[in-house]
């Protein structure tokens, strides 16, 4: 008959697995903490707009785009950030993340849809915008702002303002008179870390000029909580530009009365806002990376949240939740009139009208996509 274990000894061995099991979930508690608190990163409060659940109200609203979508030039376009449209040509131009500015033959059928590799610039071209002259412009990140000139040479124009190099140039369009206007997203983060300007919360972008006649570059306005896009007005006499953080489009008076003042286009937008693009018959059309979202309400009203996701991004290749991405139409009065947007939609960087179909990119597809208009019922309507 076997004996039964002392029972001091089957103590001892619980206690001794509880000790284990308390160290293996206490100990990474405390390295955790440890490494936050003694993280450098240092996020600031953001304004409360950035993260109000409050966004205007848009009248017209279609809130499944992706159900009417087709993909133009699949595989072919990485990371088509921005697009413009060029009507001497009738050709799409886009930047992609290998260097090439690439041109878009439009056809009926999305299978027929040509793709060309028209000018290699290098680094990563975000905006672009045709001057007066019909030459393209360029807001390289990396770079600076470039030029295509007539004959396919590759210019630099300017890459920094009041001795500080540029750190992130995002978006860009030029006037009539030929001066061009484009955004600084953030002078302290490049675009490989540019989530970590959003996740420090601080205003480190600038909206500049640059006058091709004098060679002069000006910092228009600064403290900008992520400057993005860029549209000058139909008149010339202001220049809208995107601040994605705060949920916010303004613009800044650059002749009359007004000139150096700044007020809000629209406010409170219904998503984070990435390009502007006018489309010459009284409409501005906006990208909308993501909808405001629960995720964002989180993330930007807590800098706790945001300093844990900074430090795991250094170990981890963290992508953001994004969703209800899409693109929004707006007056010339900033008023919201219609909303295209989707639950399956993230990073929408560019949305432009081109008769009856709207094109919009993204920093995360390989292809381009488009909805004809025409086809659209809003469920208010």
């Amino acid at each position: 008959m076997s004996k039964a274990a002392p029972p001091f000894s089957s103590s001892l061995g619980s206690r001794s697995w509880r000790s284990v099991l308390v160290f293996i979930v206490i100990l990474p508690i405390v390295i955790s903490f440890l490494v936050y608190r003694l993280d450098e990163f240092d996020p600031a409060e953001i304004p409360e707009q950035a993260w109000s659940w409050y966004s205007v109200s848009v009248p017209n609203h279609y809130s499944h785009l992706l159900n009417v979508t087709e993909r133009l030039g699949d595989g072919f376009l990485p990371g088509p950030e921005d697009l413009v449209y060029n009507e001497k040509t009738e050709l799409i131009y886009t930047g992609c993340e290998d260097g090439w500015i690439k041109r878009i033959t439009l056809s009926e059928s999305a299978s027929d849809t040509k793709i060309e590799n028209w000018i290699h610039v290098g680094g990563r071209p975000l905006g672009l915008a045709f001057g007066p002259d019909n030459e393209l412009v360029i807001a390289e990140a990396y770079k600076g702002l470039l030029k295509v000139t007539r004959e396919g040479v590759v210019q630099l124009l300017t890459n920094e303002a009041e001795g500080m190099k540029f750190g992130l140039i995002d978006a860009v369009d030029v006037a009539q008179n030929g001066v061009i206007y484009f955004t600084d997203a953030s002078y302290k983060y490049n675009f490989k870390n540019y989530m970590l300007n959003n996740l420090e919360g601080r205003p480190y972008g600038r909206l500049l000029s640059y006058d091709p006649s004098t060679n002069k570059t000006e910092v228009l306005v600064r403290d900008i909580y992520f400057a993005n896009g860029v549209a000058v007005s139909p008149q010339h006499d202001f220049v809208i530009f995107c601040e994605t953080t705060l949920r916010r489009c303004r613009k800044c008076y650059v002749e009359g009365e007004k000139q150096g003042m700044t007020d809000d286009f629209i406010a409170r937008m219904p998503g984070y806002p990435d390009n502007i693009r006018y489309d010459g018959d009284g409409k501005y059309w906006i990208g909308l990376i993501s909808g405001n979202t629960y995720y964002s309400h989180l993330l930007l009203r807590y800098p706790f949240i945001r300093k844990a996701l900074a430090i795991l991004t250094r170990y981890v290749n963290l992508q953001p939740v994004l969703s209800d991405g899409g693109v929004l139409a707006v007056n010339l009065d900033g008023e919201a009139i219609a909303l295209y947007n989707d639950p399956g939609l993230g990073m929408v960087s560019s949305g432009i009208r081109v008769k009856d179909h709207i094109y919009y990119g993204s920093l995360a597809t390989r292809y381009i996509r488009r909805a004809n208009l025409m086809h659209l019922t809003f469920a208010n309507a």
